[in-house]
Formats: C-alpha cells, structure tokens, sequence
C-alpha cells in the first residue's frame, strides 16, 4: 500500500520523539504559571525529514498533567491514522493502517533509544512547554547511522479543557515489537 510506505516513517519518527531529542538533558523548568490540570493542543503540524524524505502530518495532543497523555496523528482529511497513548510508566503506539500495536515501558524502550526516553520531556513536547519555546520545536535523533529531524509548529494550546484521553482497546490489533518501528 503505498500510503503506509510514507506514514510508517511518520509513526516511528513521531514514536521515537518523544525521546526528547536535540533538547539537553538538563531540562530547564517552565516558569511558574498557574499550573494546569490538561492541555489540548490541536492543528500541531509535525514534520519528519528523514533520508532524504519529508513526511508531514497534523497532530492533536491531549496531556493531563502527570497521569496520560494521547497523541493523534491524521495525515489525510482529519482521520487518525495513529495513535500514541502514554503513562508516566509506559508508552503504547496503535497504528490503524496495519492494525498493529506495539507497547514498551520507558525502559525496554531505553534499551533500544539514546537519548533516553522520559515522561518529563514527553509531558514538556505535548503541552509545549519545552525549554525552547512555545511555538516551535526541533528535535534531533539519531538511532545508529540514521539521523531524523522532527520539527513541529505549535498553534495555541488551551489549558484546563476538557480532552479525551482514554485507552482504545488494543484486541482488535495485532501485537508487534516496538522494534519494528525504531
């Protein structure tokens, strides 16, 4: 199928980061604001340059603050095509193309990752507070030879909404290693 040749691309990029990669690893704590309780962020726009490719796609972040988050990723007319679903312990991507789902906890997944993956930086892309600014971020992994460069374009986010972050059921799906995706 041709479109999965260029979303599987976008899903492993997307998975991976969350790895807080090109941020330094001493975050620097937002300043303090009145602290928020959730934080929808919709009509981010992600973009994957990897290979000598660009993939492209919308992305819908709902965080609610230390406890879940959930990232929808609909590259074509508004339909989520991927979903990444997140604990402070363990990440799950749902990939609806394939029907495969893969799940790790933070560390399989830092077994296999460098930088490490952690909540903190994961809770700081999807509410947009990353030390480097609220409107864009760029970030950099590397996983062996093979460098990918994520940017994503931030709208406004909203605090304290209501967001839907719940748990698909993963029966329907087939169950794969999260290695297939990194």
């Amino acid at each position: 199928m041709r479109s999965n040749k260029y979303i599987l691309p976008l899903l492993a990029a997307l998975a991976v980061l969350f790895s807080g990669c090109g941020v330094k690893r001493s975050v620097i704590p937002a300043p303090q604001e009145a602290a928020w309780h959730t934080c929808l962020i919709q009509g981010a726009r992600a973009t994957v340059n990897a290979d000598g490719q660009s993939y492209s796609a919308a992305v819908i972040m709902q965080t609610v603050r230390d406890s879940m988050l959930v990232i929808s990723v609909t590259p074509m007319l508004g339909i989520e095509m991927m979903r990444i679903e997140a604990t402070p312990f363990e990440i799950t991507g749902i990939n609806k193309m394939d029907g495969t789902y893969a799940s790790a906890t933070f560390a399989d997944l830092n077994r296999k990752l460098s930088p490490t993956l952690n909540w903190d930086v994961l809770q700081q892309v999807c509410s947009a507070e990353l030390p480097t600014g609220a409107e864009h971020a760029r970030l950099i992994y590397s996983l062996g030879d093979k460098t990918m460069e994520i940017l994503i374009d931030y709208p406004i986010r909203k605090l304290d909404v209501p967001v839907k972050v719940f748990n698909i059921p993963t029966t329907k799906y087939t169950k794969i290693d999260i290695t297939r995706w990194l």
